[in-house]
């Protein structure tokens, strides 16, 4: 079974004062792109950039998700800490995620370069960092996911096979 962690960091949302809407977002986008049949590890945390650490740990070295995707904490708010939280549980950074999804989000509203999102490897493992706002994590993930099922190969994780009609994924010719 494909596992794939799923974290929303949020002070307000951990704290039950609003449904986790990002959350759901996310599950409800990765639905429509894998074909394959995936099991969510869901996570709701606050901000708080140790738990985030131990959260991305636990979710690569225990539960062995081959892809976690965070959102929420990407922002300049004294509180959001996730790239940083990300940046230390991770042995590579692959800055082209972040680069692409904020140049993605450019387009939509300016305040784009305010976000911070960023991916990693630890382990075989991807962890993507997205932003908090439901339109903006489709908008992203429909930016980034078409590399994200061929880096997974190259960290021997599982064969993740794409709903074509929804989103195409890019894969080298043997």
């Amino acid at each position: 079974m494909i596992k794939i962690g799923i974290v929303t960091v949020s002070d307000r949302a951990s704290a039950g004062v609003y449904e986790d809407l990002s959350g759901k977002a996310i599950q409800e986008t990765l639905r429509s792109y894998i074909k394959d049949e995936w099991s969510p590890v869901y996570k709701l945390i606050p901000d708080e950039e140790t738990l985030i650490e131990q959260t991305l740990i636990e979710l690569a070295d225990i539960e062995k998700c081959c892809l976690i995707v965070t959102t929420g904490g990407t922002g300049p708010a004294l509180r959001d800490v996730t790239p940083e939280a990300t940046e230390k549980v991770c042995k590579k950074m692959m800055p082209g995620f972040g680069e692409l999804m904020r140049q993605v989000s450019l387009q939509y509203v300016p305040t784009a370069i305010l976000s911070r999102q960023t991916a990693g490897i630890r382990g075989n493992s991807l962890i993507v960092n997205l932003p908090g706002k439901p339109k903006s994590i489709k908008e992203c993930l429909d930016a980034v996911f078409p590399a994200i099922p061929y880096c997974i190969d190259l960290l021997n994780g599982p064969y993740i096979t794409a709903n074509e009609a929804v989103i195409k994924v890019f894969r080298p010719k043997a």
